[in-house]
């Protein structure tokens, strides 16, 4: 039964090469595709039951023994993330159908979509630090073309700026790789954290761990975010949204992962730099989405805050606070999904994305605008929205950690994330309609779907937070505690 862990990698992954065949046939591609999410998704389920009720799941390929072979393995953090990412995947295709155009799908953006699934899915599985590097390069590849697609002017020159970003993090990657493999004798992750904690982290294991941080932080927009705002404002909606909701994460599940299981001997050094970056990243985050009168920096910035925020329950290395992070982790990736769908509409509507050239749009299109509400509430935390459980676990967490300081910039974060998101809320859709029927660039036929769809993900995340309270707790017990993990992969 632990062949389920290879579907969410396999799957995609076939299809995607199937798509390539079938790139003049668009309607076939679009069916397969979807039914390839469909089935990642389904595949995701099963894996979290198995998780559930037989603890972490391991797959060893080629039938090698770990530390020797390549390691797959399932925890509840991992296969929780697998099932968010297979609910934004399916939403950001759907949105994809009608507003990508036939110029993009020709371009083989159905298999780059489904590669770049493949990379992130993989990147949650690996049990093996350097296959961990290589489902990092196969969603960046992926994603390298997916930022150019539109051939504007302006794609270009920020995808510049995000794959020499992204080249520079990869070249550390595997400087540190390198290291860590020489000092160790072992890339298996089980293995590792088995290594250091007996050989015991000396000075120079702990600066690698912080070239490690340096690495995620990069990909995951902690502190060293300057590819990140004209990164994430320039490629077509659905592939904006599929990026906010989704690359950063797998950034910081990279640090999650690393710094419970591997380098957690030190936290007076490592967690506490991992909780200055995320203090100067909620702030300078929130100043951009405060600061700024145009659509899109906003909405980029708030994916910033909420780089900074998940990972204050890291820093705590408390259960409520692990249970926060994991539970806002989730959270996040079904809302900014959300937020930049409903914001691209806006755009494609509009025909602008500066706030003081958009108005009144709530009386033409009443389901957009509640549902950009619901987000905005959900963001801030408002009971009983999906954001709410996760930022009252993760501010215990930092409280009882007695992290006050770092409590209290999230605090402040939260407010600045309301300020910005009510700003956007009444500049866009409530007061005076400006805009006519008539006057609008494009139509929501088709649109509203995929965007309804994240939006009852998020509200089933809030609601029925109760059935999903179990889960959580698992997955942070299961990271608080090595021990599993490593008694399930080398046991």
């Amino acid at each position: 039964m632990n062949n389920w862990l290879i579907g969410p990698v396999i799957i995609p992954l076939i299809m995607g090469m199937l798509l390539i065949v079938f790139q003049k046939n668009l309607r076939l591609q679009r069916i397969l595709g979807l039914l390839a999410l469909l089935a990642t998704c389904a595949v995701s389920i099963l894996l979290i039951h198995q998780i559930q009720t037989g603890g972490i799941q391991t797959l060893q390929l080629g039938g090698w023994d770990a530390p020797y072979g390549i390691s797959f393995v399932g925890d509840m953090f991992s296969a929780l993330l697998l099932l968010a990412t297979s609910v934004v995947s399916i939403g950001c295709l759907l949105y994809a159908f009608p507003s990508i155009g036939r110029k993009q799908e020709k371009l083989y953006f159905y298999p780059l979509f489904l590669f770049l699934i493949v990379g992130v899915n993989g990147s949650f599985l690996t049990g093996d630090l350097f296959n961990l590097y290589v489902f990092f390069e196969v969603f960046l590849v992926a994603s390298y073309v997916l930022i150019t697609m539109g051939g504007a002017r302006r794609q270009f020159r920020e995808a510049l700026k995000y794959i020499f970003t992204n080249i520079i993090a990869s070249a550390f990657f595997l400087m540190g790789v390198a290291y860590l493999y020489s000092m160790t004798g072992t890339l298996n992750l089980a293995h590792l954290s088995i290594r250091i904690a007996e050989a015991g982290q000396d000075g120079l294991i702990t600066t690698v761990a912080l070239l490690f941080l340096i690495v995620f932080a990069l990909k995951a927009g902690l502190l060293l975010f300057f590819w990140l705002p004209g990164s994430y404002s320039v490629p077509p909606t659905a592939i904006a949204a599929i990026f906010a909701a989704l690359l950063t994460k797998v950034g910081i599940y990279a640090i999650f992962r690393m710094f419970t299981l591997i380098f957690y001997h030190e936290p007076q050094i490592t967690h506490l730099t991992i909780g200055i970056l995320a203090a100067v990243t909620m702030i300078l985050g929130g100043l951009g989405a405060v600061g700024f009168g145009d659509l899109k920096q906003i909405l980029t910035y708030n994916v910033i805050i909420s780089v900074g925020f998940i990972l204050l329950g890291l820093v705590s290395m408390t259960e409520e606070g692990m249970m926060g992070s994991i539970y806002y982790l989730m959270h996040d990736i079904l809302i900014k999904a959300l937020i930049f769908l409903i914001g691209g509409t806006v755009v494609y509507l509009t025909g602008t994305s500066r706030l003081q050239n958009i108005s009144g749009l709530i009386r033409l299109h009443p389901q957009l605008g509640w549902m950009f509400l619901i987000a905005a509430l959900s963001m801030v935390g408002i009971p009983p929205l999906s954001g709410f459980l996760g930022k009252v676990f993760t501010i215990q967490g930092t409280f009882e950690s007695g992290d006050y300081w770092l409590g209290g910039i999230g605090l402040a974060a939260s407010m600045l994330i309301l300020y910005s998101m009510i700003k956007l809320f009444m500049n866009v859709f409530w007061g005076e309609t400006i805009l006519c029927v008539d006057d609008e660039k494009g139509t929501t036929k088709g649109l509203l779907l995929p965007i309804a769809l994240l939006t009852a993900s998020s509200l089933a995340l809030g609601i029925g937070a109760e059935g999903v309270a179990g889960y959580v707790t698992q997955a942070a017990q299961e990271l608080l505690d090595p021990n599993r993990y490593i008694h399930a992969v080398m046991d």
